[in-house]
């Protein structure tokens, strides 16, 4: 069974962009609030006037009924399959030093997300795709993921984007080389690029070299590398593009990196150049993290022009 939610305005849509992977519960000391990169993708890049779709899966418990009614109360498109597993919950804990833990609970809905026809037609209208590793730890919903990039046609402008999302111990040599052979877009921050780098063999010790030997090796159309407050970069086939990070006062950081994948993807979708693409990311990000929460509405002076 799947369950659908439309976008409840009416708009012409530019065209579908779809958040596949984890959809859950964080479980927080204060209380709880849904996580997944996917619907935090799917809600920023449809504030830019695209049909965002977040695909997921879900329970058939409450926890999984809540999920929809969020949605549906966001105005989020979604496409989250009903399977006998509970719908995914991630246990945060804070020590003393304000440091969070994550226990993140496996064999859960969003590990087995099924490949439908309904999947594979949506992918036939796909314009761009975001993706992660995390998603990816189980064989069924990894299966599908697969699936999904390869039913989307082989053409110029459609992106298929590898935001990596290392988390714990949820990934390896052979999710990892196969996402980079799948995608066209590879983004990371500047830890995960550590990561990846030792665990690859990777030669060089600056971040750029390392960046643009990722980039050659995998045929990138681009690769996206954020570092924080030290500002963020876009390498493309003989270009380098730096965006010093805005200074604001920050809230939390929650859902910041989605955005800046959403915002820039739209950008790029609707013709701006990378400089411009990379410019307009690098605010939304900040914007983001000056607010509470991971979908917060954008201020209009960040869409009228897209």
């Amino acid at each position: 069974m799947t369950a659908t939610i439309e976008k409840a305005k009416t708009r012409r849509p530019k065209g579908i962009v779809v958040g596949i992977g984890e959809v859950l519960w964080d479980i927080l000391p204060d209380g709880k609030k849904i996580g997944g990169a996917p619907a935090n993708f799917a809600h920023h890049i449809s504030q830019f006037g695209y049909n965002g779709i977040a695909v997921s899966a879900i329970g058939a418990d409450r926890l999984g009924d809540e999920i929809l009614e969020s949605f549906k109360a966001e105005g989020l498109r979604c496409r989250l399959e009903k399977v006998p597993y509970p719908t995914g919950i991630v246990r945060v804990t804070v020590d003393s030093e304000g440091i969070p833990f994550y226990d993140i609970k496996e064999n859960v809905a969003w590990d087995n997300i099924p490949f439908t026809q309904e999947l594979e037609e949506l992918a036939a209208q796909t314009k761009a795709v975001c993706f992660g590793s995390l998603a990816q730890r189980n064989v069924v919903s990894r299966d599908t993921i697969n699936r999904f990039l390869d039913a989307i046609p082989d053409k110029e402008r459609l992106y298929k984007i590898f935001d990596i999302n290392l988390r714990q111990e949820f990934y390896n040599m052979d999710i990892l080389q196969n996402a980079f052979h799948k995608c066209n877009i590879l983004k990371m921050n500047d830890e995960e690029l550590v990561v990846v780098s030792r665990l690859f063999g990777f030669p060089g010790i600056d971040l750029q070299d390392k960046c643009l030997f990722l980039s050659a090796k995998y045929n990138l159309k681009m690769l996206i590398l954020t570092c924080g407050i030290n500002g963020s970069y876009v390498f493309t086939p003989g270009h380098v593009s730096f965006v010093e990070t805005p200074e604001v006062e920050i809230a939390d950081t929650v859902g910041a990196g989605d955005s800046f994948t959403a915002a820039f993807i739209a950008a790029i979708l609707g013709g701006k150049t990378v400089t411009e693409a990379h410019t307009l990311a690098a605010d939304v990000s900040a914007f983001v993290c000056t607010q509470h929460g991971a979908m917060p509405n954008l201020p209009e002076s960040f869409v009228k022009n897209l």
